[in-house]
């Protein structure tokens, strides 16, 4: 099925954002939200997108006047009648997403495709909620989405081959890079970013690294930005909440660090509350901030000191325990797992993929690390089983010619 016309549930930063993305690609788009006021704010949202571009003289006044005729405001879900894929946009919420999946479909046509964005709930539950579930599947843009190519495409239980097909070749037109993966918490990207974060907090928590040290020295490796800013960025209760979706599903691996929740409840959540990591002015970053170092001292009064062991090494290897532990789950080929870190996450291009480069550092000193990491700082380091398998049947990486992939 050709996607003609596109709604969107949720006006909000990210609705908007893939409304932009959908208009640009030439396709009319209904932003929907609880009243007339929100779902404008959507469009103007767009509006201010494309102005961005029109200022950097990407496209000219004429071009945004067209693209803006494509974006259209509902109060309500009714204005949803009549389009062919509607992508749902809401805070991450299960109740929430639910009931508005009930509600569409009630009022879409029969053959309309139901899709979220959600970074970490189950499609498959969302399905439930509708009396198609084969015409249900996550649809996961990341932020911003205008700019970020990758869309992760996940299958419910019941989810249709043709829907996955036309979602994916909808994505595709829309100048996408989609990446299927298998349905779990957190998909791939997230799991594997939470798995790297979390570290970074956990190694601020104990004293191991100073809050510039630990971003420097990633952003030395190659990420485009430090984890902690990252973080800041993303939204610390945002981030949390991942944290205690993957924790529900995955156990103590991904235990949230006691900092990150100390943060929220403090209302350090980064750049939107002026506070996080960094202390900032007008969203621009001033500097670790006095209000982070007394949560600091009270978090490591509780919890205790921990390590001082730190390398940047102990974020790479939680990140590359994650992504093999992954691709035992069979959520992804070991090819589409790093592309899928590439670009969502930023991971350097010229080390190929945390994959490509644990072949280049070689299967066995990768996993006597995670061993070691796995005595000192504990088991959520212990190297995912498949590594085992491959170092003892020689795929010991790009030296032996073969290891996730073959030289």
């Amino acid at each position: 099925m050709y996607i003609y016309k596109v709604g969107i549930v949720g006006a909000g930063t990210m609705g908007a954002q893939i409304a932009e993305v959908v208009s640009y690609a030439g396709v009319p788009v209904v932003l929907a939200d609880v009243n007339e006021v929100s779902a404008q704010w959507g469009v103007d949202a767009v509006r201010a997108i494309y102005q961005a571009r029109v200022a950097k003289g990407k496209m000219s006044a004429e071009q945004l006047a067209e693209k803006m005729l494509l974006v259209s405001p509902s109060s309500g879900l009714d204005g949803l009648k009549d389009v062919d894929l509607v992508i749902e946009a809401v805070s991450e919420d299960a109740k929430l997403k639910a009931q508005i999946f009930h509600e569409l479909d009630q009022i879409c046509r029969r053959d309309t495709i139901l899709a979220s964005n959600t970074s970490a709930l189950s499609i498959s539950a969302l399905g439930a909620a509708t009396t198609r579930p084969d015409k249900v599947l996550g649809l996961h843009f990341f932020n911003p989405a205008y700019v970020m190519r990758l869309v992760e495409v996940v299958p419910g239980l019941a989810t249709a081959p043709q829907t996955l097909d036309d979602t994916v070749s909808f994505a595709e037109s829309a100048g996408k890079l989609p990446i299927v993966v298998k349905e779990c918490a957190g998909f791939l990207v997230n799991r594997v970013l939470m798995a790297y974060v979390n570290e970074a907090v956990r190694a601020l928590e104990e004293g191991a690294a100073t809050l510039q040290e630990i971003d420097q020295e990633m952003v030395a490796f190659g990420m485009p930005i430090g984890p902690l800013a990252l973080l800041d960025a993303v939204g610390l209760d945002i981030s949390f909440e991942v944290a205690r979706i993957l924790y529900r599903s995955y156990g103590p691996r991904m235990t949230p660090s006691p900092l990150l929740e100390t943060m929220v409840k403090a209302g350090r959540l980064g750049i939107k509350s002026g506070h996080g990591f960094y202390d900032y002015v007008s969203g621009e970053v001033r500097t670790q901030g006095q209000g982070l170092e007394r949560l600091l001292q009270d978090v490591r009064a509780k919890t205790g000191h921990g390590t001082n062991l730190w390398s940047q090494s102990r974020l790479l290897l939680a990140m590359t325990n994650e992504a093999v532990t992954a691709l035992q789950e069979g959520v992804a080929s070991a090819g589409d797992i790093d592309l899928a870190i590439v670009a969502g996450i930023g991971y350097p291009k010229d080390k190929g993929g945390p994959l490509h480069f644990t072949d280049r550092l070689g299967i066995n000193q990768v996993l006597h690390e995670l061993e070691d990491f796995a005595q000192t700082l504990g088991p959520r380091f212990w190297p995912a089983p498949m590594l085992r398998r491959m170092a003892d049947a020689g795929f010991t990486g790009q030296g032996a010619g073969r290891g996730f992939f073959t030289y």
